[in-house]
């Protein structure tokens, strides 16, 4: 029975605790209100905008889709109990134009301004998370620039046919870009996001591609009988790990790019799979 209580009480304790701790959180994320000026209201903008702000989690933004004026400093008093007031303005006559304004809530004080440009239309969802990301520095939390960053992927489109996509963290942008036959697991070839590799599973044997998605210049980098992925590639690209299926048995190697040779990594019975470089590149992990 001692025991017993004990332990609700320390469960007690540890959900005191956590309550606290929540409330401590939300209280220091900063009110926020988004006033549109644009001449033709955009309502995926703003979700993508108020998605961008949550999921940072450095903000309570009001969902209420205020109009205004993004030139004019003057705030509706409902809006006095924020902490900032974002105004924007976006225009697609010709490509992607916006501008943001963070006003101080309290006394209209300007903290940020910003113009952003893009020549497409599609686009559109990077110059929220753009200009999300850059309010969120002008502020000191802590960094996330990551949602500018573009997500690949593969899908199945029919039976042997798949095709590999760009995208937005949100998935509001997709662009295909490989498709005919069984292409799949693309991997970033560099933390620029230039090039990537992917496993394409067309012809007798798999065959790991590498592709510049700006130029589309493709380079064949080594064929396999079997599974053929790349799992990982070092920090300066001149390594990467495969899973590769030579003899019927998945195993892991270490490719070299320069000299295009191949070292076996493990040799244990039963499938390995999925390496990844960790510990400054001195271990690999794998399942």
């Amino acid at each position: 029975m001692r025991i017993l209580l004990f332990i609700l009480v320390s469960l007690n304790l540890y959900a005191a605790d956590a309550t606290l701790k929540i409330q401590k959180d939300v209280e220091q994320r900063a009110r926020i209100a988004l006033v549109d000026a644009s001449a033709v209201v955009n309502n995926t903008f703003f979700k993508i905008l108020l998605s961008d702000f949550k999921i940072s989690g450095h903000f309570l933004a009001d969902t209420t889709h205020h109009i205004g004026d993004v030139n004019s400093d003057y705030l509706l008093p409902a809006l006095k109990s924020k902490e900032y007031v974002l105004k924007f303005a976006l225009s697609q006559q010709t490509g992607t134009k916006l501008i943001v304004r963070l006003l101080k809530a309290s006394d209209s004080t300007e903290v940020f301004r910003k113009r952003y440009a893009i020549p497409t239309k599609n686009k559109m969802p990077f110059l929220a998370h753009k200009a999300v990301s850059d309010i969120n520095n002008a502020l000191h939390f802590s960094d996330i620039s990551w949602m500018n960053r573009y997500v690949i992927f593969s899908r199945y489109t029919t039976p042997r046919h798949s095709e590999i996509l760009l995208a937005d963290y949100t998935f509001n942008y997709k662009k295909v870009i490989i498709q005919g036959g069984l292409n799949l697991f693309p991997k970033w070839a560099d933390k620029e996001q230039k090039s990537f590799y992917y496993s394409a599973y067309s012809g007798l044997m798999p065959v790991l591609y590498k592709i510049n998605i700006y130029t589309g210049a493709k380079q064949k980098i080594v064929t396999s009988e079997g599974m053929l992925v790349c799992s990982d590639v070092s920090k300066d690209g001149s390594k990467l790990l495969l899973t590769m299926a030579p003899h019927g048995q998945a195993d892991i190697f270490e490719f070299n790019v320069g000299s295009k040779s191949k070292r076996r990594i493990t040799h244990f019975n039963g499938i390995d799979v999925n390496g990844k470089y960790v510990d400054d590149e001195s271990r690999i992990v794998f399942v």
